[in-house]
């Protein structure tokens, strides 16, 4: 692995997170051959955010006007994807705040709460509402994992107010939620 100069790293290191916003600094250490510190060092000399701030300012930009059921600062989770009535993707990381402090294993109503957040989202109506849903948890999440929700609309029933949504949660590829949403949309009249 080439050794840069502090110089040539930070601009390589700016390239890397202009082509890929969503890499992490784990990841780039990797890269450069360089610790985690020098990486966050790197990004703080840069004015560069962490990936979390990264990763809202996209979905900010990209998808603020997007989504139409709620606003986007109450989705759960980070929405890196979405074509309304189609599909879409979000990322939450579990953090301690979303653990039970004795065994580190998140609750499961954040991993409900993306998984219908990313349900409601996808329908490009004012008014959604989930009227059923029935979730699978397939196996736990620990403190520092990362889940990645992806959903995705079936085609439209004789209900044209009732849109079902399936959704499955991954940590890798491990599957570790599988849901099937019922929702409810209208226009705000």
């Amino acid at each position: 692995m080439k050794k840069y100069s502090k110089k040539d790293r930070q601009m390589k290191l700016q390239v890397a997170i202009e082509e890929n916003p969503f890499i992490t600094d784990e990841q780039l250490a990797e890269k450069f051959g360089v610790s985690v510190q020098t990486i966050r060092l790197d990004r703080v000399a840069l004015s560069i955010p962490e990936l979390r701030e990264r990763i809202k300012h996209v979905a900010s930009v990209n998808y603020a006007d997007a989504v139409k059921s709620l606003p986007i600062d109450e989705v759960i989770g980070e929405i890196i994807d979405i074509q309304l009535s189609k599909s879409a993707i979000s990322i939450f990381d579990v953090r301690s705040e979303h653990v039970f402090k004795r065994n580190k294993i998140a609750r499961g109503h954040h991993l409900f709460a993306q998984a219908n957040s990313l349900a409601t989202a996808v329908i490009p109506n004012e008014l959604a509402l989930t009227t059923q849903a029935t979730v699978r948890f397939v196996r736990s999440v620990n403190e520092g994992e990362r889940i990645i929700a992806k959903a995705k609309v079936r085609p439209a029933t004789d209900n044209r107010a009732i849109t079902i949504v399936d959704v499955k949660s991954y940590v890798g590829d491990e599957l570790v939620l599988k849901g099937k949403f019922e929702m409810y949309h209208a226009t705000q009249k």
